[in-house]
Formats: structure tokens, C-alpha cells, sequence
């Protein structure tokens, strides 16, 4: 699992922990209900198994003296290679901003999560959320994807 964390002092002089953390499955939520159904890892199997056995047949029956250009190699590699590379970055990804309150302040504890989707997303939500706690104190703001967790 992909963690990310990092310790920001707010305007009011809590210190808050702003981590990320990469879901590797979808959570369940009710404003996905149309895409719950999902082909799952016996899916992904059986499809990357079928396009392994067709590589090895392709390759098995192909005569000794053909050349195959590195380039078109390359260019195979890239298409394969695609897919996976755009599976991972558009998992999503959970935003977590929390603090323990302060003491002497009389500031209570607070706990925040939201979830973003994609690396980049998540990246840019963090960097917003570590401006919003320095500049104002508190992780929220109107189009964030963070609530209040009670």
C-alpha cells in the first residue's frame, strides 16, 4: 500500500498529519451503484493469460530467418505495457487530515476524509489541503473533496 504523510503546524498553532494512502479496490459507495459490478481479478487473469498464450503462439510459429525491428519491439512493449501503467495511476487515492487539538488553546480534535482519483489528483488535493491548514486553519474548503468525520 502507498502511503504518503506529512506533519503541517496550522495558522492556529495545531499541528495536523496529512497523509494519502492508494486503494488498490474500489470502495463501495452508494453513488456507484451503476458500476458495482466489476470483472474482478479472475477477469484480469483470464484476459492477460489469453493475451500471453496468443504472444507465445505468434512468436512460437514464426519462422526462423524473419527480422523483427527493435522499434516494433518497442512499440509492443509500449502497448502492453500501456495499460497497467494507466490502471495504477488512476486508482484512488484517500485523503486524511487530522490533529489531535491543542491543549492549552482549548482547540478540540478534529478528523477529515475525503477520496480523489488519480496520482496527480491526489498530489494537487494534498498540496491544497497543507496551503488551507497553514493559511486558515482548518483542511476544508468549498469544492474540496474532504467532510468532517465525527
Amino acid at each position: 500500500m502507498v502511503t504518503k504523510s506529512k506533519t503541517v503546524v496550522g495558522s492556529d498553532g495545531r499541528t495536523w498529519t496529512v497523509r494519502r494512502r492508494m486503494e488498490w479496490s474500489m470502495p463501495a459507495t452508494g453513488e456507484d451503484f451503476e458500476h458495482d459490478v466489476d470483472g474482478g481479478r479472475s477477469a484480469a487473469v483470464v484476459i492477460l493469460s489469453t493475451l500471453a498464450l496468443f504472444y507465445i503462439a505468434l512468436f512460437s510459429w514464426m519462422p526462423s530467418d524473419v527480422h523483427v525491428p527493435w522499434w516494433v519491439v518497442f512499440a509492443g512493449l509500449i502497448i502492453i505495457g500501456f495499460f497497467p501503467v494507466r490502471w495504477v495511476m488512476r486508482r484512488p487515492w484517500t485523503l486524511v487530515a487530522q490533529t489531535p487539538g491543542a491543549y492549552g488553546a482549548d482547540l478540540e480534535a478534529e478528523h477529515w476524509v475525503g477520496m480523489v482519483r488519480g496520482y496527480g489528483k491526489a498530489r494537487e488535493e494534498n498540496a491544497i489541503i497543507v496551503r488551507q491548514i497553514r493559511m486558515r486553519a482548518t483542511p476544508g474548503y468549498a469544492d474540496g473533496p474532504l467532510q468532517p468525520v465525527t
